[in-house]
């Protein structure tokens, strides 16, 4: 189970990913293309270019952690940084990974039996 502090910084990557990227590729990402320290204890969060699915990458105390979630309909709605260096809050994480679109009611996907 993955459970983070209030003060775990989360990152969001602004480019569409190839998400058949594992740890190494997309820690090599962070270094590259956000600057940040891939273990310093932040989570990262990363999306195709669809939008379908979406990666989780964080370093706990002794290895890597990778979350990735594929929706079966619909799109991922990513949230915009408050500030430029791509840092959302918990509740846009919760949101994203949720489904939820601020402003706009949609039925999530339900399978049937």
């Amino acid at each position: 189970m993955l459970t983070l502090s209030a003060t775990t910084p989360i990152y969001l990557y602004r480019g569409a990913v190839d998400l058949r990227k594992s740890f190494d590729g997309l820690s090599g990402l962070v270094r590259a293309g956000m600057a940040v320290d891939p273990l310093s204890g932040a989570l990262f969060v990363f999306c195709n270019r669809r939008r379908t699915m979406v990666k989780l990458l964080y370093w706990d105390v002794d290895g890597w952690v990778i979350f990735h979630k594929r929706l079966e309909r619909g799109t991922f709605w990513l949230p915009s940084p408050a500030s430029a260096d791509a840092r959302i809050d918990r509740r846009s994480l919760s949101m994203l990974l949720e489904g939820v679109t601020p402003g706009r009611w949609h039925r999530r996907y339900s399978r049937t039996a």
